[in-house]
């Protein structure tokens, strides 16, 4: 098991209907708006890392996602 935060930019005005977009996302334990450089802030738990990977991409690619950073448990 593969513990991460995903750390989100949005675009401007965005961040609700990313946080909704993402709470659909197999995976996702929590997700929630924070103020800083980062928009928002997911904790998902995939199988393996190659299934993060493809969580991550998954994330990346939806509408309103500028950037993400992800960050990996150990």
């Amino acid at each position: 098991m593969v513990i991460a935060c995903i750390l989100v930019c949005c675009e401007a005005g965005k961040f609700k209907e990313v946080i909704e977009e993402v709470r659909k996302i197999t995976g996702v334990k929590r997700v929630f708006g924070v103020h800083g450089r980062w928009d928002v802030v997911v904790e998902l738990e995939a199988l393996d890392l190659k299934a993060l990977g493809e969580t991550v991409l998954k994330l990346h690619g939806l509408l309103g996602v500028r950037a993400t950073e992800t960050l990996i448990g150990f």
